[in-house]
């Protein structure tokens, strides 16, 4: 399963890009994340519990920052196990300033699943990607929001 898409955020590249990539809200902006915590570099133990229809469960995951070309582009690898099934899902985040206040986001993922949770099929599933794609952009918004009036 794959998808992509685009953001506009209000926020300037710089403050977006440091945002993005901070763990403490990347915690709470990942649907159903409970832990994440740093075991290496760029790299991240999470436990998530996805709560969507039959993806529902709990996984153990380690989470991945790569290829980094600060302040526009880095690559997210996710891996999960859990009893539902198994992830393995990789996506691209690009950042492209539109002016001082505003940042594009475009994003794109690829993503295999199995076990369980491969048996509900491929519409279903990516319906739930684009529910979680589609919460994780709202709490960000409003983390880059939270973020503006403490700066």
């Amino acid at each position: 399963m794959d998808g992509k898409g685009n953001v506009t955020l209000e926020a300037g590249i710089e403050r977006a890009w440091d945002v993005l990539l901070d763990p403490n809200v990347l915690e709470k902006c990942i649907t159903g994340c409970k832990k994440l915590e740093l075991i290496g570099d760029n790299k991240y133990q999470a436990d998530l519990a996805v709560g969507i229809a039959a993806v529902k469960g709990k996984y153990d995951s380690t989470i991945e920052i790569a290829d980094i070309e600060k302040p526009n582009h880095y690559k997210l690898i996710v891996q999960g196990e859990g009893g539902p099934g198994n992830v393995e899902a990789a996506g691209t985040i690009d950042l492209t300033p539109i002016d001082e206040n505003t940042t594009e986001l475009s994003y794109s993922y690829e993503a295999e699943v199995g076990g369980k949770v491969a048996m509900i099929g491929q519409r279903m599933l990516g319906g739930v990607a684009k529910l979680i794609i589609q919460d994780f952009f709202k709490r960000l918004e409003k983390e880059l929001k939270r973020n503006e009036m403490s700066a």
